[in-house]
């Protein structure tokens, strides 16, 4: 098959993907990134997974989710839960690894190839139930960074991989496009306090 007809779904696990761009030090453009892999074949699906803070009145993340939504992703949600650990220190957790799992292995037998844009080393074990499944699945993150984004374990499992850092000329924006403060910023993601397990 060649790759031009390929069925391709994106899995970007955000919270992942924002932390890998900023230490590479740069803002990743999601309309290049669809464009990009849309290069690469059909693209049945792009989804992108985020834990948004319910109840705060304004949440940087909000425009860029709203731009997804209507520009060709499917955003997955959930509310963060806001804790305090044993030092007494506010903690967010919003994992959403078990959506992106679940919606993964739903597609697995519509498609041919999945990208996954998470260096989460608890994905190895998703990564090897779609290979089973014969799906080709290539992981997007980063070794560039010190330590690396990505964990060992995941990048090997992997069919193919992808530096983050290699696709920066063709998905990163120049600080310079970047829009003036009081507009909206569709494209930048400005989490605080991403999710920890």
């Amino acid at each position: 098959m060649s790759s031009s007809c390929s069925r391709i779904a994106l899995l970007i696990d955000g919270a992942n993907l924002h932390a890998t761009s900023k230490a590479l030090g740069f803002d990743v453009d999601y309309k290049r990134l669809l464009k990009e892999f849309q290069s690469r074949g059909t693209i049945l699906r792009a989804f992108y997974y985020t834990a948004i803070i319910e109840d705060q009145e304004y949440s940087s993340i909000r425009p860029l989710i709203d731009w997804l939504d209507y520009n060709g992703y499917t955003v997955v949600t959930k509310a963060a839960k806001e804790f305090t650990d044993a030092s007494g220190h506010r903690k967010l957790k919003g994992s959403m690894d078990i959506e992106l799992a679940v919606d993964a292995m739903e597609l697995a037998k519509h498609i041919d190839q999945m990208i996954l844009f998470s260096g989460d080393g608890d994905f190895r074990r998703l990564v090897e139930a779609m290979q089973r499944r014969g799906v080709h699945v290539t992981v997007v993150s980063t070794i560039a960074s010190h330590p690396p984004m990505i964990a060992d374990e995941l990048r090997r499992q992997a069919d193919a991989f992808i530096d983050l850092l290699d696709l920066k000329p063709k998905l990163g924006r120049d600080p310079s496009e970047r829009p003036a403060s009081r507009e909206p910023r569709h494209h930048a993601l400005h989490l605080q306090r991403d999710h920890e397990s």
